[in-house]
């Protein structure tokens, strides 16, 4: 692609790397083909070509973002499906990220569209603040239907994802002894919302790693990995996040790798390197920390799991968009939990997203749900006993659309290898005791 960026905007690094990027662009289309948006409603603005053509002339012509330019690339999900298809190699997630904070600097959005963008980035990223207003939503969840008919649709989808019971409080700073000979020693990443709506995630992820002679650590320090306020356009709060994370988990000595099991924090932290890359007190050292980062999944294909008996159960394997597009990680989990005896199925149109994509099922919910609603109609078809995935948004997304249970990847991986029953699969627990795992209840 031709652009016509003058020397002096060239001078600005971000320019000059989205210029980079622009001319990597052939108009071939074939994005547009893996675009949920565009599979949904065939719009070439709500396409990657068609987004790259608006950020293009927004950033050449050096002005504020339109009302429209805010439109097309708010449908967005980020879920990089155009960067595994594209021939070219063109660099989508890096282009879109310096359009939204483009948008953010230079566009006043609605106050209402506002002030939810600012209570989502003053309340997710803060475990105890999240936890509060999950205590809320819970209250009025009973009102979720009386908030759709009134209009109230973004109201609505956040008491509809919220759960009906507050899990309990978030993991804190302490360090996990591997049981028998220590093998390693990592970091794990606790999370925000992933620690408090879901703490059996972070729970079957130490288990697991702690059985197997991996020492776990909780670092004094960290917490968001940044992506929630990064992909709303709020550079300077993610970079402020990144390098508490950086800070707080370089004091730690002596770790093999930064352990993840949220792959939409995974993706993040591994792009840690070039979200610094202008600042020279962290340059360095994020590209350091983007060096180790490892999803969960990732990093238990590198050692010898202690299986049990075969659970026999078919598992719809949902890939999350952050692992298989954003971090290219396809085959591990599957082949984990093949190994371990699962009956592992491929979900049809797995490369689609589900609608979550952070805070995208909250702040654009009508096309969360249809691709919820096709997400859900694709695996139900398979006729699984549950369905395994490795992002917690993905799970509670896919979760309030089906009756199946839906679990994570590392809890059925703990499971199998000796750890307790995974609280989610109830509904399988008949099928459980006739095919028991060594695992057990």
């Amino acid at each position: 692609m031709q652009t016509s960026f003058t020397l002096a905007q060239l001078a600005d690094p971000d320019i000059s790397e989205s210029e980079k990027i622009l001319r990597a662009c052939v108009h071939c289309g074939f994005c547009t083909a893996t675009c949920p948006t565009y599979v949904l409603d065939g719009n070439e603005l709500d396409s990657p070509r068609g987004r790259i053509y608006l950020i293009k002339d927004m950033l050449e012509q050096g002005r504020p973002a339109s009302a429209e330019v805010a439109l097309h690339i708010d449908r967005c999900l980020s879920c990089l499906a155009c960067m595994t298809t594209c021939p070219s190699g063109v660099h989508y997630m890096h282009l879109v990220d310096h359009a939204r904070a483009h948008i953010a600097r230079t566009y006043r959005r609605p106050v209402g569209d506002r002030l939810l963008r600012t209570m989502l980035a003053r309340l997710m990223p803060y475990p105890r603040r999240f936890r509060l207003a999950l205590a809320a939503a819970i209250a009025g969840k009973p009102l979720t239907r009386v908030a759709s008919a009134l209009g109230l649709k973004r109201l609505a989808a956040m008491l509809d994802l919220a759960p009906w019971k507050l899990p309990r409080g978030p993991l804190k700073p302490q360090t996990f002894p591997a049981l028998g000979a220590c093998r390693g020693r990592v970091i794990l990443l606790a999370g925000c919302v992933n620690d408090v709506l879901a703490p059996e995630i972070n729970a079957a992820t130490i288990r697991v790693l702690t059985r197997h002679g991996i020492e776990v650590v909780v670092a004094e320090g960290a917490g968001c990995c940044g992506s929630l306020v990064h992909h709303m356009g709020r550079e300077e709060e993610a970079l402020a996040q990144a390098r508490a994370n950086i800070d707080a988990w370089l004091a730690v000595d002596g770790t093999d790798a930064i352990v993840i099991n949220l792959s939409g924090c995974g993706t993040t932290v591994k792009d840690y390197g070039f979200m610094l890359r202008t600042d020279s007190a962290y340059a360095e050292r994020a590209a350091r920390v983007s060096s180790l980062a490892r999803d969960i999944s990732e990093y238990l294909a590198t050692l010898p799991l202690k299986a049990g008996s075969p659970s026999r159960l078919t598992v719809a394997y949902h890939a999350a968009c952050s692992l298989q597009h954003g971090q290219r990680i396809t085959r591990q989990p599957k082949e984990i939990l093949a190994g371990l005896g699962f009956s592992v199925k491929d979900v049809p149109e797995g490369h689609l997203c589900c609608g979550s994509a952070g805070t995208y099922n909250i702040l654009q919910p009508d096309i969360a749900k249809r691709l919820r609603e096709r997400k859900v109609g694709t695996i139900e078809r398979l006729r699984p006993d549950l369905i395994a995935a490795g992002n917690v948004g993905c799970i509670t997304q896919i979760a309030a659309g089906t009756e199946l249970p839906v679990v994570h990847t590392v809890e059925l991986i703990d499971w199998a290898t000796g750890g307790p029953y995974p609280r989610r699969l109830e509904a399988c627990r008949q099928d459980a005791a006739t095919h028991p795992s060594a695992a057990g209840d």
